[in-house]
């Protein structure tokens, strides 16, 4: 978080943030106040198929049990080790892309694509693009695009297209990837351990939904820059010039053959991944366990001392401390809520009110929250944290499936990033372009309502077919 503020604050822009830190202790002090003014009610818990579920039909109204201002504080550490295994899952992923970037394989990958497209005008969209969507949906890749930014943009420039042409092929190229998530470990990851289901179950739905959000994606900004490049006067440059382009557009980085043989470690480090939690139905720790060793090898690989390999880890890590904690105040809202036992009245409620709706308006309901909540809690991580353990169990109630629930928190997720001030990629990214959000918002927001109506397709037709395993 710091290195986004820090880039913003260089290019003397005053943009005001809201401290997610703040708004969520703020979250945590009304859900303390509802324990004293809402009742309390619980269901029974029971275990289906080595899960835990509710029995719908065992409700019932209970002693309310409001939390004390000290209990309140205690939530934060019981949160954060309710957590501790998401927490340092999370921590160990960010220490691999420490590793990773420290080779300069990641540096030399988009030079040197940069430079081969650099007279192939028509490729540089879709295919840039698709690195960086494959970066977001496997990987998770979202503040980690930023040093992207610079380097298309003067690319984008110097084929004849625009500045937020170079910006929209690195944000709208990872959020596309995000937003379906295959294999992203900080939405699609985290909401399935809350819910239960096996880590990265139902990968080929989200395969198809990611090449249709692509494509989408692609022909949007492919269809601005032709436009632009056949009358530049419409596009909009923000800070950058295209004189500037030629100078910006140096750089030394190569890929070399060690950067490729560090790209086929992490190509097997990803099929032995899909085999084991296909296979084995391994989970976050022997994931976590898989990164870990791929650290060590692609540090060996790139001839990194020890030291360096460490260094790198934790400077890593350190880049995911903010969201690690966010996860864990997330957690310990949740935890208020339960010591308050006002989820389940919260559930029955919700329930109650729209059980005789169709079905599929009841899915589409489920979208709709969550797509609200994410404009005031833009982490990802810290979102599924708060919403899944309540989405999971309404699913249940609903008859809708699991899997469904989440796949509408990672779609009303990853769009909203394209476009809510409150997401800190986004406006860190605008403030490197020199493009103000209000210019942004009015030209991304077509394909954001495209991507709504896809969403909402896609979980309505996931329920219709049972989309799960449960």
């Amino acid at each position: 978080m710091s290195q986004l503020q820090e880039k913003v604050v260089s290019l003397g822009k005053k943009e005001r943030k809201i401290n997610i830190f703040v708004l969520l202790f703020a979250i945590l002090a009304i859900s303390t106040l509802l324990t004293y003014i809402l009742p309390a009610g619980e269901y029974t818990r029971i275990d289906a198929d080595g899960r835990t579920t509710v029995d719908p039909n065992s409700f019932k109204w209970i002693k309310s049990a409001p939390v004390g201002l000290f209990d309140m504080i205690k939530a934060v550490h019981t949160g954060m080790v309710d957590a501790g295994n998401i927490i340092f899952f999370l921590l160990i992923i960010g220490g691999f892309f420490g590793v990773l970037r420290a080779t300069g394989t990641v540096d030399g990958l988009i030079a040197t694509m940069a430079r081969k497209l650099s007279t192939r005008e028509k490729l540089l969209i879709p295919v840039v693009m698709l690195v960086f969507a494959a970066g977001g949906s496997l990987m998770g890749m979202a503040e980690e695009t930023l040093a992207y930014v610079p380097l298309v943009i003067p690319l984008a420039l110097a084929l004849g297209f625009d500045t937020i042409t170079g910006t929209a092929i690195v944000i709208v190229g990872a959020l596309s990837g995000f937003t379906t998530a295959i294999m992203n470990p900080f939405t699609v990851g985290i909401a399935q351990g809350v819910a239960e289901l096996p880590m990265f179950s139902g990968m080929g739905y989200r395969l198809v939904l990611f090449v249709i959000v692509y494509l989408v994606s692609v022909l949007f900004v492919y269809r601005h820059a032709m436009k632009v490049k056949n009358n530049p006067s419409i596009g909009i440059y923000g800070k950058y010039t295209k004189e500037e382009a030629s100078h910006l557009l140096q750089s030394s980085a190569k890929l070399t053959t060690r950067h490729k043989l560090i790209l086929g470690a992490f190509l097997i480090n990803y099929i032995v991944l899909a085999f084991g939690v296909i296979k084995f139905q391994w989970y976050i720790t022997e994931i976590a366990a898989l990164f870990v060793i791929l650290t060590i090898v692609i540090g060996i690989i790139g001839k990194l001392s020890a030291d360096h390999i460490v260094n790198s880890f934790t400077k890593g890590s350190a880049s995911l401390i903010s969201g690690a904690l966010i996860i864990g105040v997330s957690r310990a809202i949740l935890v208020i809520l339960n010591e308050g036992h006002i989820v389940d009245p919260l559930l029955h409620q919700v329930s109650e009110s729209i059980q005789n709706f169709p079905s599929y308006l009841s899915v589409a309901g489920m979208y709709s929250f969550q797509a609200l909540i994410h404009f005031v809690l833009a982490s990802g991580s810290g979102h599924a944290m708060l919403t899944m353990p309540i989405m999971a169990p309404l699913a249940d109630l609903l008859h809708i499936t699991r899997q469904t629930a989440v796949l509408s928190f990672s779609f009303a997720d990853g769009i909203g990033n394209m476009i809510f001030p409150t997401a800190t990629t986004l406006m860190a990214s605008l403030a490197i372009a020199g493009i103000p959000w209000t210019k942004w918002a009015k030209w991304i927001l077509p394909l954001v309502l495209i991507q709504y109506l896809i969403g909402l397709i896609a979980v309505i037709t996931a329920h219709f077919i049972g989309y799960g395993p449960f």
